[in-house]
């Protein structure tokens, strides 16, 4: 997915959950057969375990005291109620033989409720896979057994943890052992009974820490940013948004150390939400083989908020250590994409994905569903049809329209009660003839303000609007039963769901469930969620939009039947085809295109610095080859700035003046700027332009490899750079002999990479075709030069005019380089040692320089002296990164420290011989 170029696509409404584990299972096959490792298990990697623990220890044997005697029953006046004597026969001493209750046990498991999709969805795939949940255990309860009973306040700072809690710290390894021995035989309710095994796997977090990471940093900087919130409109007082950052790593880390702990080769993981935003990138360092997925939850917000964060480059540099990372819809990997641009200075490869020192993270989106099939048998529950009577009763000849939300600044409440108060207002006949009921749960964090403002609203609503017998909203904060909630959806005329943000909202899709046996009403959705852009036939609206939400809920009231059902069929067609099941299933199946993509096929190891010296020693010839920005020299902002360090012209000197060490620096780089800054090493030769040009060691005159070539393309190729130079501010054309490019260093980087996009389609897709050119995108350019000219051949010429070289170092870091290192793949795979011999045909940049045709039928193949364990080709940049090369460094200071190794034991060498 090209994220600057490519429209979203449609919802697909055609697929299935069958077919998309029929393609699972066709990828995992596909890759056994190229022998990539594939385990069958999926690590998911969540902020909680579906699960609640609650602990009371066992008390020792010398522990339990006698009780005291018990004297006797007075009898009482008042006869107990029939809820006392259910307590007081419960409470009754067990038979001596009878087995020990719950009480007695140290650990109780309960199920967690939230995260519902998300965990139908993990819970589904033990379908067809092993999985292992990994979470953290959440606070552990105090067992109500526990004796003196525990204060249950909870403290104002978010970093200590709640009292009346059992401290962490307090239990024993003996402790944890036998809750992790009862996670293991844990079962839910929704995984399939004839499915694979669920582990569930605790993370301890100490306590401080835990409530720093998730009540500080996730709740007051992350939550909000991604919210469309800034600090200072959430707090009342002055917050930090940096002052949790070292809870918030050190969970991070906590939950990559558990990771590497159950890895196996082969495994997928999958890492879910913005809790855990570091992971990804800490996995990568301890584990850079994995395939590991990234899925964001919460909505991404556009680059102009997420830049306001502090830690802005940490968290993205954490998420891109993934090799796949998913959003809820195209506008949030459009945010997510346009930040790496904006924020780091990242390129987007021409896939959409994004390319940091070589390894490439995939964007993609993916939406959530519903656990549709449990949403329908929950909606025929005895106990919804008595409710559902009751309120048809209760509000008979009126229309209902209903709401239900989260009492949370960003679910828009406000702005909906307003709205209500617009309809009434703009359309009087509604007066006394609609109700809104707004249900409004409590928020993980209570807001006073918020609480107040709504009940004031409504008071003011049917102060003005209600009479004696007519309350047009009726509001309950409180959280309704399952058979409430349901038979309040499947009574709606309307529903009204308007966030001012949102990622998934799970009420929409089971409004839309609950209709299907009742009236197919419509529904008005915000624009601004992320589940709009797959509920198309719902009304959208702008929230903060009074008027067209009041138009709305008109609209919907009056709709017609024929439109309701219509719409209805869609929304239904919609949400029960895109169920958690299905997006499970399908971040598995992207994750897997992933592990079978040239990316992923493998990672290159570090170069071996003891076997890089033993054939360093003992050849009698060695060649060196390097590139120079970003091999030589690190990448910066302004290309002029790029000089050689002293470290480097050191290596440099002591590398040529060793009479067995020829050395070449082949470069993009024009001639002049290589001589101003490199031309004093008299035995250094160079190669400019990207092999347009050469200058032997020891020679001060350049060759031109480009004189017997059709160059008349450059002035085709100018004009369509001039055209995108005065649309790109900042822009810049460097013309060469051999070659012309165009800098995009733009003020808007997003947009100088859109504009590279375009010029670099028009090139190749028209004047590539009709000219012998290549068109290369590098870091913040685009070069065009001829077919016949590249390092490539410059490195052939080489190794042509030096058969008798036993040593070869070729280094570089990026695409242009990559035309070396294939010129030195010299060997069929797998052949080692002396047996494996080497022929070269004279190089195209031998015979360009030979003069007339016969002078170049002089040359003839030639024997390498070369064995194929003494080529050490070597890509500057990350493991993972896609190259030809047999080797890789992570910093170009790295291969100065290599070159300056080897001159070291080379000298070391050189004076024990003498001493000898």
């Amino acid at each position: 997915m090209d994220s600057f170029a490519e429209p979203r696509r449609p919802i697909d409404n055609t697929i299935s959950l069958a077919d998309v584990r029929a393609q699972v299972h066709k990828l995992e096959e596909d890759l056994r057969e190229k022998n990539i490792p594939v385990s069958g298990r999926i690590i998911q990697v969540c902020h909680y375990l579906p699960v609640t623990c609650a602990f009371f220890r066992r008390p020792s044997p010398d522990e339990i005291l006698s009780p005291p005697a018990t004297p006797p029953a007075k009898a009482a006046d008042i006869p107990p109620s029939p809820v006392e004597a259910q307590q007081d026969e419960s409470a009754l001493p067990a038979p001596k033989d009878a087995a020990p209750n719950k009480s007695q046990q140290q650990w109780s498991l309960a199920v967690r409720y939230g995260h519902s999709a998300m965990v139908s969805g993990i819970d589904s795939l033990a379908a067809t896979h092993e999985q292992i949940v990994i979470g953290w255990t959440g606070d552990i309860q105090a067992s109500p057994n526990a004796v003196p009973p525990l204060a249950t306040a909870v403290t104002s700072d978010p970093s200590s943890p709640p009292t009346g809690k059992v401290d962490t710290s307090s239990l024993s390894d003996e402790d944890k052992k036998e809750l992790e021995a009862m996670l293991e035989d844990y079962r839910s309710r929704d995984e399939p009974e004839n499915g694979k095994k669920i582990h569930y796997v605790p993370v301890w977090l100490d306590d401080k820490d835990a409530h720093g990471h998730y009540d500080g940093y996730c709740k007051q900087t992350l939550w909000p940013l991604f919210h469309y919130l800034l600090w200072q409109d959430v707090a009342t007082e002055y917050a930090s948004a940096d002052a949790h950052w070292a809870p918030y790593a050190a969970v991070n880390a906590a939950f990559a150390r558990r990771v590497a702990e159950v890895y196996r080769p082969g495994d997928l993981i999958w890492i879910h939400d913005y809790h855990l935003l570091l992971v990804p990138s800490l996995l990568r360092q301890s584990l850079p083989e994995a395939a590991v997925g990234l899925f964001v939850h919460t909505p991404f917000p556009s680059s102009e908020v997420f830049r306001c964060l502090p830690r802005r480059k940490e968290i993205l540099d954490g998420m891109l250590g993934a090799n796949l990372i998913c959003f809820q819809t195209y506008s949030y990997s459009r945010h997510f994409t346009s930040s790496c641009v904006r924020v780091c200075g990242y390129e987007v490869t021409s896939g959409g994905g994004i390319d940091v020192q070589g390894h490439v993270t995939a964007i993609g989106y993916c939406p959530v569903g519903v656990d549709a099939d449990r949403v329908a048998k929950d909606t025929l529950r005895p106990g919804i049809q008595p409710k559902l009577d009751a309120l048809r009763a209760l509000y008979e000849g009126k229309k209902i329209i209903v709401g239900r939300d989260k009492l949370d600044v960003v679910k828009g409440v406000v702005q909906k009660l307003r709205a209500f108060e617009k309809l009434l207002q703009d359309y009087p006949q509604w007066i006394g003839n609609v109700v809104l009921i707004q249900v409004t749960s409590p928020a993980l964090t209570d807001s006073p303000k918020l609480e107040r403002q709504v009940s004031e609203l409504v008071a003011h609503i049917n102060g003005e609007y209600g009479s004696l017998d007519f309350i047009p909203v009726h509001h309950y904060h409180q959280t309704i039963k399952k058979d409430e909630f349901y038979a309040l959806l499947s009574v709606a005329d309307l529903g009204v769901i308007t966030p001012l943000r949102d990622g998934m909202n799970t009420t929409s899709m089971e409004f839309v469930i609950s209709q299907e046996r009742t009236k197919k009403s419509p529904l008005i959705l915000s624009e601004f969620m992320g589940i709009s852009s797959t509920m198309t036939e719902a009304l959208q609206i702008n929230p903060w939009n009074m008027s067209e939400v009041a138009a709305a809920m008109h609209r919907g009231l009056t709709m017609s039947e024929e439109e309701k059902v219509r719409r209805h069929q869609q929304l239904y067609k919609t949400v029960t085809t895109h169920t958690s099941q299905t997006w499970a299933a399908m971040l598995a199946k992207k994750l897997l295109e992933r592990l079978g993509s040239q990316n992923m096929a493998r990672q290159t190891p570090f170069i071996p610095k003891g076997q890089l010296e033993q054939h360093y020693l003992k050849a009698k010839k060695r060649l060196f080859l390097f590139d120079y920005d970003g091999t030589l020299a690190p990448i910066v902002k302004v290309p002029s700035a790029a000089v050689p360090s002293k470290e480097t012209l050191q290596a440099l000197e002591a590398l040529t003046a060793d009479p067995k060490n020829v050395v070449y620096i082949i470069s993009g780089r024009d001639g002049e700027f290589l001589e101003q800054h490199l031309g004093h090493i008299k035995n250094l030769g160079m190669s400019a332009e990207h092999g347009g040009f050469i200058r032997e060691p020891g020679e001060s005159t350049w060759r031109n490899f480009t004189e017997s070539l059709d160059m008349s393309w450059m002035s085709e190729v100018l004009e369509i750079f001039k055209y995108y130079t005065e649309r790109t501010t900042g822009s810049h054309i460097e013309v060469k002999k051999s070659s012309i490019t165009w800098h995009y260093r733009s003020a808007d980087p997003e947009w100088g990479l859109f504009q590279c996009h375009q010029c670099q389609d028009l090139l190749e897709n028209n004047l590539a075709r009709k000219r012998p050119i290549e068109v290369l995108v590098g870091k913040k350019n685009l070069e065009v030069r001829p077919l016949a000219v590249n390092k490539g051949e410059i490195v052939k010429r080489i190794l042509y005019f030096n058969p008798d070289a036993e040593f070869i170092f070729c280094a570089g870091d990026d695409k242009t380089d990559e035309d070396m290192f294939r010129a030195l793949l010299l060997f069929p795979q797998g052949a080692t040692g002396q047996s494996a011999k080497a022929r070269l045909d004279p190089p195209l940049s031998v015979t360009l320089l030979a003069g007339s045709k016969e002078d170049a039928e002089k040359y003839a193949p030639v024997e390498l002296a070369i064995e194929p364990e003494a080529v050490f080709t070597t890509a500057v940049g990350h493991s993972s990164k896609r190259t030809l090369a047999a080797w890789h460094v992570t910093t170009p200071e790295e291969v100065v420290e290599h070159m300056l190794h080897l001159v070291r034991v080379a000298n070391e060498q050189e004076q024990q011989s003498s001493s000898l």
